[in-house]
């Protein structure tokens, strides 16, 4: 094996283990192992794909792995009374895919700043999200008949 492929493949465990440490640590229902799977899956795909050496097996693979997670991450998505719950979850399936898919590309500088930048989603917009359906919950004047 390359040694290219090996960092590959190594980045992407690290960076879909970061990732995943911070679902794992809010309770997510795909966590620390699901989203070292992906990352790493998708990163393998994507070595593959460039292996076979033609851009046709490029863009069919990137293609089914796009798709593939894409039932993932459908998968994780539940529907009930109170509402959807899992598309923040859903979301980041597709999210540590791309991570994979740029590790098995050799464009670690990208999957660095996704990484960092899915952390600052992560956790710092989920407080901003706390603060605003605060906000909208001591402001009875805006209710959704307003749209």
């Amino acid at each position: 094996m390359p040694w290219n492929d090996l960092l590959s493949v190594i980045l992407a465990i690290v960076f879909g283990a970061v990732i995943g440490a911070e679902r794992e640590f809010c309770g997510k229902a795909a966590g620390l192992r699901t989203n070292v799977l992906i990352c790493l899956g998708a990163a393998v795909f994507t070595i593959l794909s460039a292996s076979m050496g033609n851009q046709e097996s490029l863009t069919r693979i990137a293609a089914g792995v796009v798709t593939g997670v894409g039932f993932l991450g459908a998968g994780a998505i539940i529907q009930d009374r109170g509402g959807v719950h899992g598309l923040t979850t859903a979301a980041t399936i597709w999210l540590v895919a791309s991570v994979g898919m740029a590790c098995g590309a050799r464009l670690y500088l990208l999957a660095i700043f996704v990484t960092v930048l899915a952390l600052i989603v992560l956790g710092g917009f989920s407080r901003l999200e706390k603060t605003i359906q605060r906000l909208r919950k001591n402001n009875p004047s805006r209710n959704s008949s307003d749209n």
